[in-house]
């Protein structure tokens, strides 16, 4: 996979957005590829009691969702600042779900588990998530792939992903209105300033490109990890090849 291919042709595809994009620059760029998106409802009060109190929870039909999504990532870089080898390539592994501040809908993140100690810190720094490093295996198997994580930081509860996927339909966009659209079209992500009062990053993406999906969990306890428990039942689960994405420094959430 080459490290210097993104695509700025992203940036001029603007109609699909829900609102406009930032009038200030975009900062950060990356590639997000073989993404597995595997989501469970859960109790929306158990969920509830879980997220910053500034946030509300978003809920699709009256349900709360919980995500787990492993990839991997080329191509992160800041703006006007070329892909360096062993940095700006590295496995990631998120554990997610959905809210909402100022009317805009964006997602959560419970974890963020990266296999670069550059980029935790970083992103720790720069954007105030809950970045955590682990040590993360992805082995190409059979059409798909073999995604095995442990989180070796100091910071954190320990948390472990086995699992197996590969895409099992054709590509498909996610209409409006749908579950699939729901958890997916995104375009900003919340988290919190050291007052507690919500910070939004913006980040921009074309839509996705889904497809249904096979997955067999070997050993899951990244929801365990903050305190969420998934039902006994199989996730809904979607594949999706690759997403060329910018973000931009962390603003405050105003209504």
């Amino acid at each position: 996979m080459q490290n210097h291919d993104f695509d700025r042709g992203i940036l001029d595809k603007v109609g699909h957005r829900p609102w406009p994009m930032p009038g200030a620059p975009w900062v950060m760029r990356q590639s997000w590829h073989d993404l597995l998106f595997a989501h469970w409802p859960v109790d929306k009060v158990a969920l509830a009691a879980k997220i910053p109190s500034s946030l509300e929870l978003d809920l699709y039909d009256g349900e709360a969702w919980i995500g787990i999504v492993p990839f991997r990532m080329t191509n992160v870089s800041p703006r006007g600042v070329p892909s360096m080898p062993g940095v700006s390539a590295f496995p990631e592994l998120n554990v997610r779900t959905y809210v909402r501040a100022g009317g805009r809908p964006g997602v959560y993140f419970f974890s963020l588990d990266a296999g670069s100690a550059i980029a935790v810190a970083a992103a720790r720094t720069m954007f105030h998530l809950p970045y955590y490093l682990a040590s993360i295996e992805i082995e190409e198997q059979g059409g798909g792939f073999r995604y095995r994580s442990r989180r070796s930081s100091e910071h954190g509860t320990g948390a472990e992903l086995l699992v197996t996927y590969l895409p099992a339909g054709p590509v498909f966009h996610p209409a409006e209105g749908t579950l699939e659209y729901f958890l997916t079209e995104r375009y900003c992500l919340y988290t919190i300033d050291k007052t507690s009062q919500p910070l939004r990053v913006d980040v921009h993406h074309p839509r996705w490109a889904l497809q249904a999906a096979e997955a067999t969990f070997e050993r899951n306890t990244m929801a365990d990890a903050v305190g969420i428990r998934l039902a006994v039942r199989a996730p809904l689960v979607h594949f999706a090849r690759r997403q060329d994405a910018v973000a931009w420094l962390p603003a405050r959430a105003t209504p």
